[in-house]
């Protein structure tokens, strides 16, 4: 029972941490998408201007896709191996990607003037992803839930896959063989040996001289 259990919370546990590969997946191609219509629109420029004009919204874009990949394989390989540690490294860090997931979502619902705390884009990709948004906001809303339904949910599976603890079955399975195996020792008395009575060589020899004398 307690192996189908730990099954059941590793499937989990992968399932809802594909959202967020998909969402990685969906992030690095769309920045990857910006980036090549940037390199057309700086085309014409000389080399100063391109260091110049450093697009932090694309690299925060991307930087945030490949992030969620790179957590997805650590949820993927913690849910597999059931590992304590790899387990809490990966509740610890999306624990952390809640909070500054739900500060930054706060500072844009209360600050009317979210836009002034960041530096000013020069591909200007930040301002048509926000046209993006808020024209299809009902939809965004509904991805962002799942998105943050998804890393809870991935939290709450691996805190109860590490109260499993790892490979908790297969260590029961180990102890009943040793006790199979030290059964037939604990059984097996000891043999005692073999004693063989053999005349002293000497008797004939006396029993001779005593008839001679």
């Amino acid at each position: 029972m307690a192996r189908i259990i730990k099954s059941c919370l590793q499937s989990a546990l992968k399932c809802v941490n594909l959202i967020m590969a998909m969402v990685g997946i969906a992030m690095i191609l769309y920045g990857f998408w910006m980036v090549r219509i940037w390199q057309r629109d700086m085309g014409g420029s000389s080399f100063d201007d391109f260091n110049s004009t450093a697009p932090w919204f694309i690299y925060t874009f991307l930087g945030t896709g490949i992030t969620l990949c790179l957590l997805t394989c650590l949820g993927h390989i913690a849910a597999d191996t059931a590992n304590g540690f790899c387990l809490f490294c990966y509740m610890v860090i999306i624990s952390v990607l809640l909070l500054v997931e739900t500060g930054i979502a706060a500072d844009v619902l209360l600050n009317s003037e979210w836009e002034k705390d960041l530096p000013e884009d020069p591909t200007g990709r930040f301002h048509d992803f926000k046209e993006f948004v808020e024209s299809n906001i009902d939809i965004f809303k509904w991805i962002g839930f799942i998105i943050f339904l998804g890393q809870g949910l991935s939290v709450l599976s691996a805190m109860a896959l590490r109260a499993c603890g790892p490979n908790q079955c297969s260590n029961y399975d180990s102890d009943e063989e040793f006790n199979q195996a030290r059964l037939p020792l604990i059984n097996n008395h000891p043999q005692q040996p073999a004693y063989v009575i053999v005349d002293p060589p000497f008797a004939n020899k006396n029993e001779a001289w005593n008839m001679n004398k």
